[in-house]
């Protein structure tokens, strides 16, 4: 059976897309061909055509922590989303550090969602996230995961770093960065700037992201291999990054929507929904993001999915643990940067889909015959509110709860399966 998604709106153009089995067969303007006969019909008039969406940066939880978040409630809102294809960090108990625990990862991805989302591992990339030995990579690598990464415990060890970097290399693997001096505002509990000396809490500056960075791309271009860096947040942090890319350093780089939305603000009257690892920034820091984002200095966009059980969040902004959930909302925030002009469609599916796709070697749907016909359709008029009725993950700690927010994902397909 062939399927056609009819009078769809892509990158502001109406269009017919004709599908046959797990594949797209075409991509014409609306009405330009009849659908053949044995072929079904959906009629997309008023909605958006994208491709499935890939997150390259979430935190699923399972094993040891089901309670935040499970591999299939995480992918039910990865499907919701309009993510086809996800990466999930390796902090989980006990740490993917070991082959057993990769397998067991792709089995529950397998079983709960078996059309997709597509899971893919990140493997640790030391024993324990401990930064003390280099965890087996090869091992690692061979059982499936598509990139390695220490995320949440920067890597002080240059030494191991580099073995890391260059093992991580030899096996086709990139190392997904985190980048943070350990020590410079060790104790942190938000950016240090003028609202932390308001609200009287320790802070942790920007330059201890880029003084990271900076090491790390030097390193990268010593080894004469790639490196991602992950979550950057800070403006120091991007000229870094520029100046790395302009001496041809094999460096990309992520940021999250709530950079692109929010500073340190957000956390006045001591706000746990908007503690996050980066900290949220000042105003400038937020500005220079958005501009790296639409110029291509930052390559992707991430969600860095980490939920948590709201009664970890309902504490003093000193004991609540950094992190949101992401996967639900990221397409309505983003969507609201095209809406403001800060961004385009064809943006969002470059810094979304084609991105992440190359970086990571991931297969990716650019609406060619022959690509995977994974795909969604977004009503960019609806509006919604974030809330236990409508989001999918088991967790809710989110600075946008409640908020009004315009766009959603209504129709998914992954394989040419329709998923809802």
């Amino acid at each position: 059976m062939k399927l056609c998604i009819k009078n769809a709106r892509h990158l502001e153009a109406p269009v017919d897309l004709l599908v046959h089995g797990a594949e797209i067969l075409t991509m014409t303007p609306a009405g330009h061909h009849p659908a053949p006969e044995d072929c079904e019909i959906f009629d997309a008039r008023g909605l958006v055509l994208m491709p499935s969406l890939i997150d390259a940066h979430v935190h699923l939880r399972e094993p040891g922590f089901e309670y935040k978040e499970d591999i299939a409630s995480g992918l039910a809102a990865a499907a919701h989303g309009g993510f086809g294809a996800v990466l999930c960090m390796a902090n989980t108990r006990p740490v993917n550090d070991t082959a057993s625990v990769t397998r067991f990862m792709l089995d529950r991805a397998r079983s709960s969602h078996p059309h997709g989302p597509r899971l893919y591992p990140v493997a640790a990339a030391s024993v324990g996230l401990r930064g003390e030995e280099m965890a087996p990579l090869a091992e690692l690598r061979e059982a499936g995961c598509v990139a390695v990464s220490n995320d949440g415990r920067p890597l002080e060890n240059t030494e191991l770093l580099r073995r890391i970097m260059e093992y991580a290399a030899d096996l086709g693997l990139i190392l997904i960065d985190h980048c943070e001096d350990p020590w410079l505002g060790r104790g942190w509990l938000m950016n240090e700037g003028p609202a932390s000396g308001l609200l009287g809490v320790k802070g942790q500056p920007g330059v201890g992201e880029a003084v990271q960075a900076a090491r790390d791309v030097m390193l990268a271009e010593y080894l004469h291999v790639p490196v991602h860096i992950a979550h950057v947040s800070s403006r120091l942090t991007l000229e870094v990054i520029a100046w790395a890319k302009a001496r041809g350093v094999k460096v990309s780089a992520e940021t999250c929507p709530h950079y692109l939305l929010l500073d340190e603000s957000a956390l006045e009257g001591y706000n746990t929904a908007a503690k996050v690892s980066p900290p949220l920034r000042a105003p400038e820091d937020r500005e220079a993001l958005r501009r790296a984002v639409k110029d291509g200095l930052i390559d992707i966009l991430v969600t860095d999915h980490a939920p948590h059980a709201a009664q970890e969040k309902e504490s003093t902004l000193d004991e609540a643990p950094c992190g949101l959930s992401g996967l639900d909302l990221a397409v309505s925030l983003t969507w609201s940067l095209v809406a403001q002009g800060a961004l385009s469609e064809a943006d969002l599916q470059r810094l979304w889909c084609r991105g992440p796709a190359e970086i990571f070697h991931l297969p990716w749907n650019g609406f060619a015959p022959g690509d995977p016909a994974d795909f969604f359709l977004l009503d960019p008029d609806e509006t919604w509110l974030p809330g236990p009725e409508t989001m999918f993950s088991k967790s809710r700690n989110t600075p946008f709860l409640g908020q009004t927010l315009r766009g959603r994902v209504k129709h998914h397909w992954i394989g040419g399966t329709r998923l809802f």
